[in-house]
């Protein structure tokens, strides 16, 4: 009787139901994510959702009072006025020795992106200091370098050589250049007030690893007219302008000095 009542139990613990019989309800986080799973928002729906977040900041519920929204507004665009309440001596002691350290790698990197740009000196300096300065105010980000970069600096001289050239009317130049620059502002203000930042997300890997590699094939192929020494250059950026004015040069004194 004993035998009979534990074999059944054995064969009752064992016992397993078919796949048909699962209850998926009773594992709330499995069934979510198989029966209940969501739609992601379409473009079109996360745009309007950056975009009323940004002028409805207390959402799309009762309207707040209007210092309330004001507040939240100036506190979207400056957000030093949210995190600055807690700001110590202590931070701003480490943040003045970081400054310096910047300071003293920052000054001759950004002559050097000036040169990039085919401009002065100072403009290179300007670009350095009033940047991060600006950013100070109106970003959160503790980690992100603000200022001149080398792709940058490359691609805008290269851009605009085409148009006029630096050494036969460098006044016209450089407000070409400036031109470019608010430009380039006016975009990314709107992109930030409007918070369009995701749509980086959109960009692949290979995008970017492709213009990260491709930047720097035609910085180091604009750094061989003073590598080499050659007097006479060309303004384009691609692979066979660059190689013919190489091969072009090779006769001028210069170039017969080095290969000697």
């Amino acid at each position: 009787m004993e035998s009979s009542s534990s074999a059944a139990a054995v064969e009752t613990a064992v016992t397993v139901p078919p796949p048909s019989t699962f209850d998926v309800s009773r594992r709330p986080d499995t069934a979510g994510l198989v029966l209940n799973s969501p739609r992601p928002p379409s473009l079109r729906e996360e745009l309007v959702g950056v975009v009323g977040k940004a002028f409805r900041p207390h959402g799309s519920g009762r309207r707040p009072p209007r210092w309330a929204w004001a507040l939240a507004a100036l506190q979207a665009v400056f957000p030093v006025l949210q995190w600055g309440r807690s700001y110590t001596l202590k931070s701003f002691r480490s943040d003045v020795m970081a400054g310096l350290t910047l300071a003293s790698l920052g000054i001759p990197q950004s002559i050097g992106y000036a040169n990039l740009a085919k401009l002065d000196p100072q403009y290179g300096l300007y670009t350095s200091v009033v940047p991060p300065l600006i950013y100070a105010v109106m970003g959160t980000s503790r980690e992100i370098a603000i200022g001149p970069v080398a792709v940058v600096s490359l691609l805008l001289s290269s851009m605009v050589q085409k148009v006029v050239d630096p050494a036969a009317d460098p006044v016209t130049y450089r407000t070409l250049v400036f031109t470019v620059t608010f430009l380039a502002g006016v975009f990314q203000v709107s992109f930030g007030l409007f918070r369009l930042g995701f749509l980086v997300d959109f960009l692949s890997h290979a995008a970017i690893v492709g213009f990260m590699g491709g930047a720097a094939i035609v910085i180091g192929l604009q750094q061989l007219k003073g590598l080499l020494g050659l007097s006479r250059f060309t303004n384009s950026t691609d692979v066979v302008a660059v190689a013919k004015a190489v091969f072009s040069a090779l006769h001028d004194p210069v170039s017969v000095h080095l290969r000697r």
